[in-house]
């Protein structure tokens, strides 16, 4: 069964909360979505304008469910004001049912400090759970974090024209590097699996 909440830590110690977001999350999602800065907002969803997050995108996001679609989100519970640091989210492909594409987002002041990492494990487990074989991420060329990050992780990397796209096999750990974001993700992935598998 899948956990409902999991306590945890970041690799610099700080307590944090890993948990599935829900229709009840409209508010929250859409304050962590103002708190982007323009440049993250465009190379998540691809629009360089406004801080508010139309009602279409909030459905989409958060109505659907196991096994089609998965959303999680990490949070400092101690943290002043608003408390998130991240979400990540899959959904299953229609015509590929073995695969599912993920998008992940971390909020500006909490980059680096291994949150991208951290929900790209749990939302591994979960999809594997769900006979989700592979994941594809996608990301604007321009976008040297992410790809650095996605390659980091284990990811394969090919340029489809437009985008870079990247795939996670999700039941070979072996194709996971050495890399301190590899590592870091196999690590999760061992401290994890007894809670999902």
């Amino acid at each position: 069964m899948t956990p409902e909440r999991l306590e945890l830590q970041l690799r610099d110690g700080t307590p944090v909360v890993a948990r599935p977001l829900t229709p009840a999350d409209r508010a929250y999602v859409a304050e962590g979505y103002r708190l982007l800065s323009p440049e993250a907002r465009y190379q998540r969803f691809w629009v360089r304008d406004g801080e508010v997050i139309g009602d279409s995108m909030l459905d989409r996001l958060l109505a659907g469910q196991l096994p089609e679609h998965a959303i999680w989100t990490l949070f400092d519970p101690s943290r002043e004001g608003f408390p998130g640091l991240g979400a990540a989210s899959f959904w299953r492909s229609k015509e590929n049912p073995g695969d599912a594409e993920i998008s992940v987002t971390v909020l500006d002041r909490d980059q680096g400090r291994g949150v991208a990492t951290l929900l790209l494990s749990v939302l591994w487990l979960v999809a594997y759970r769900c006979g989700i074989g592979t994941f594809t991420g996608y990301a604007m060329p321009e976008n040297a974090p992410a790809l650095r990050w996605m390659r980091d992780t284990g990811a394969q990397g090919e340029w489809d024209g437009y985008n870079a796209v990247f795939r996670w096999n999700l039941g070979d750990l072996e194709t996971i590097p050495g890399t301190p974001a590899g590592v870091d993700l196999a690590g999760r992935l061992a401290e994890l699996a007894p809670r999902f598998l």
